[in-house]
């Protein structure tokens, strides 16, 4: 030990890049070759590493191939067949412990090789969706620079898509609210991708996606295919790696928040599982910090899968979290921000889970998906005045339940130059309520005191037809998608909701294309409107007339592909919304809520508002730039909806300037250093209504001031811009490797503007109350600044085995 301390730094630095070169040695890749639409294996067909031709084999007759001699770490296969398209799969992360499992999906190509038009095949092209679709690899999302391993923060990136400055998970796409998307975890629906979701919209904290199972992210922004419903602004689909065929597996990690434990590995011959548990740690962080409130969140997330030969698959997929966030009442001497959250946040628990059947059958000529699939949402909040937990100090008891049991049929076929895919759907929802809570209302203060439960079906039938024209240069897609339930006898009609989309392409040249889409759009309000109850018991909202939103959207694009490894898009984008719910006690459109914690929806409502949001979107991306990987997008966008008078006012989403540039490059040894900077215009907000939030009725029942929304949304804050920097280092050793990542958030320390906090404390901490001229007892009440923004390093350690 003595000897040891004297060992010159720049040796044990040479000894550990040396030790890099000599661990770093050769991985392996096995996998099946097939083709997409019936699941035949194909023979003989050419495989490569991308831009290292020389390392490469082929399949053989069974399809199978072993691709041997690979340095570890993130890489790309190309696959290239006579008579087929040319194929690049995603990232994935090469080893040397086991190998890599990576099945290559091909498609047939329509026209003879002497006339078909060839296509760079580094970005997805989808005939349904030829515009407004979004694809990140693995690698992408691992190593995203302040996103933490985030799916949801890493699509903030994306065009078209925004980030709230809160930092909160939010998904709001093109101006539209936080509950118009949808997600689909291997096709399996599920109802949020966020630990403590907001209930009504899609938002929370901290996502509950675990990208260790995750391999590809497609983000539709627009132009839905139309097996694809419920949704007005995006639809996420997820895509979850294989368990490993030949050996069990794993990885131990360490993150910023989290500490996790993912296994996979083979269950017999033809199966495989891969399975994750998460738990988080930040409460003992928070509690460090003396921060005012300690979550904690668990989440688990599998995939099961068994092939029965070639011709059948049956994959059982499953996730789910456990949230529990409670008040940190033990701070001594809190200061104005910290009396403030003490003062109006609740206690919650919340837990959630899917799970779902996905079987496929392969015909000759396509395939028949069925999807059976179970999803819960139990979501409690309770809050006591001043927190002192005695029956009369009561605020809030708020008990809910969502629960969605889903059957869905999927059929594709491809017949020469067309494919045709139809399908139909039937959900039985379930919404339970209990719900005890005061609030000011009318200047009074009133008791909301009511259970509800209801039950209903909604089904939908679906249909697409795509071809291609003029030697592959132009496709055309044509949908169809009708959704109907029984809460009402007004949306039992399938013809009511009645959504056409049309989606074309036309390539000039190999490298030009023009894109176009136009397509009406339904989608459901949330359970907790449908399901509010007056203190009589009534199903308020279906007395005022609750329907479908529906969505009315155009887009045009123009898409250069300069090289296989780039892309550059302009893009842009119409919006109109009609039967949006309308909030009767804030006199808003429902489309300005849900970007805040708790439940969203649970309201009197009317399906009257009407909103626009439109604007345009460019991007320049390329995977190999000078060995740069480069993100760079922006976005101009306005969101506008009505107010009680008819007129159109900005929205909370109205952030107008969007600009995000991602920047990672690979270098010697297994290191990688990448960098993210966003920028977004200073949203609006509202200021308070100082009359009514000096009540102390008022003030007592919520803890906060109110907003006045005769003024909605007439202020704006300031710009917001961050820096992020991240550091990732492999070490990939015969039988075990390790990565460790250091990220930096907000490297600039920039401080972003927040609407002031209207607090009813005074600087000593104490509380004024008087009394005004017509008899009414108010609080002396005091704004403080709210800036928000620290430079925030964190390090991540992960262990394959």
């Amino acid at each position: 030990m003595k000897s040891f301390k004297y060992i010159p730094l720049s040796a044990i630095f040479s000894g550990f890049l040396l030790s890099s070169q000599l661990l770093a040695q050769t991985g392996m890749v096995k996998g099946r070759v097939y083709d997409q639409k019936n699941n035949e294996p194909l023979p003989f067909v050419n495989i490569i590493i991308d831009g290292k031709p020389t390392v490469g084999t082929t399949s053989d007759e069974e399809g199978n191939y072993t691709l041997s001699g690979i340095d570890p770490g993130y890489v790309r296969l190309v696959a290239s067949f006579v008579g087929y398209q040319r194929y690049t799969t995603t990232d994935f992360l090469v080893t040397r412990s086991h190998p890599v499992f990576i099945d290559i999906p091909m498609n047939e190509a329509a026209v003879t090789l002497e006339d078909v038009v060839i296509k760079p095949d580094a970005f997805i092209r989808k005939e349904e969706s030829p515009l407004s679709l979004q694809t990140l690899s693995i690698q992408e999302i691992e190593r995203s620079p302040g996103s933490n391993r985030d799916i949801s923060k890493v699509v903030q990136s994306l065009p078209g898509v925004a980030q709230t400055v809160s930092f909160r998970n939010d998904l709001i796409v093109r101006g539209g609210g936080p509950g118009e998307n949808s997600f689909y975890l291997d096709g399996v629906e599920i109802p949020n991708i966020n630990h403590f979701a907001t209930q009504g919209a899609s938002g929370g904290p901290v996502g509950i996606i675990n990208t260790d199972l995750i391999r590809q992210v497609d983000l539709y922004t627009g132009s839905f295919p139309a097996k694809r419903g419920d949704a007005l602004s995006s639809v996420m689909e997820l895509y979850q790696v294989d368990g490993n065929r030949e050996k069990f597996g794993g990885r131990f990690s360490i993150g910023s928040s989290d500490i996790g434990l993912t296994l996979d590995g083979p269950i017999s011959k033809n199966s495989s599982l891969v399975f994750s548990v998460r738990r988080s740690y930040l409460q003992l962080l928070f509690t460090a910090l003396k921060l005012p409130f300690l979550p904690t969140y668990n989440d688990y997330q599998l995939k099961y899968k068994i092939n029965f030969k070639n011709k059948d698959q049956l994959s059982l997929i499953s996730i789910g979290s456990l949230d529990k966030s409670k008040l940190n009442t033990d701070i001594k001497d809190p200061d104005a921000g910290q009396t403030y959250i003490l003062g109006y946040l609740p206690q919650y628990n919340q837990w959630s889970y899917t799970i779902g059947l996905v079987y496929t059958h392969f015909r000759k000529k396509g395939y028949d998906n069925w999807v059976v699939s179970r999803s819960m949402l139990d979501n409690e909040e309770i809050k006591y005045q001043n927190n002192v937990e005695v029956p009369d100090s009561l605020l809030l008891n708020y008990k809910s339940r969502e629960i969605a049991s889903r059957i869905r049929y999927e059929n594709v076929t491809e017949l020469s130059k067309w494919k045709i895919t139809y399908g139909a759907g039937l959900d039985f929802v379930e919404y339970k309520n209990q719900t005890f809570q005061k609030v000011f209302l009318e200047n009074q203060l009133r008791t909301l005191d009511y259970s509800s439960y209801l039950s209903f079906f909604q089904w939908h039938i679906q249909g697409q037809v795509t071809r291609n024209f003029f030697k592959e240069k132009l496709e055309l897609s044509l949908g169809i998608r009708m959704d109907a339930n029984s809460y009402a006898t007004r949306m039992t009609n399938l013809l009511n909701q009645f959504s056409p989309r049309f989606s074309a392409s036309y390539a000039f040249t190999d490298k030009w294309f023009l894109n176009f889409n136009i397509g009406r759009y339904y989608q459901l309000p949330p359970s907790t409107s449908l399901g509010f109850r007056g203190n009589n018991g009534n199903l308020v909202n279906d007395s005022l007339g609750i329907k479908y939103i529906s969505s009315d959207q155009v887009a045009l694009g123009i898409e250069f592909l300069p090289r296989r490894s780039s892309r550059i898009s302009v893009e842009g984008f119409y919006k109109g919304y009609n039967h949006y719910p309308f909030s009767l006690i804030d006199s808003i459109s429902m489309a300005s809520k849900g970007g805040d914690y708790g439940a969203v929806g649970a309201e009197p409502v009317t399906s009257t508002s009407s909103g626009r949001a439109y604007g345009f979107e460019l991007l320049y991306r390329d995977i190999d730039l000078f060995k740069f990987n480069v993100i760079l997008s922006y976005t101009f966008v306005r969101s506008e909806f009505t107010n009680a008078f008819g007129d159109y006012i900005p929205s909370a989403w109205d952030n107008r300037n969007l600009f995000n540039i991602t920047v990672g490059r690979k270098f010697k040894y297994n290191w990688e250093i990448g960098a993210k900077w966003r920028f977004a215009g200073g949203s609006p907000y509202t200021p308070y209504n100082l009359d009514k939030s000096s009540l102390v009725e008022a003030w007592d029942a919520q803890g906060r001031g109110y907003l006045d929304y005769d003024k909605f949304n007439t202020l704006r804050l300031s710009s917001f811009n961050q820096l992020d920097i991240r550091v990732d280092k492999g070490f990939y050793f015969k039988k075990w490797s390790l990565m460790f990542y250091i990220d930096v958030q907000n490297i600039l320390n920039f401080q972003a503007e927040l609407p002031d906090i209207l607090v009813n404390t005074q600087p000593d901490g104490s509380v004024i109350k008087y009394t005004d001229p017509e008899g009414n007892e108010r609080y002396e009440l005091r704004t403080i600044p709210n800036r928000t923004g620290t430079i925030l390093p964190s390090i991540g350690i992960m262990i394959d085995i």
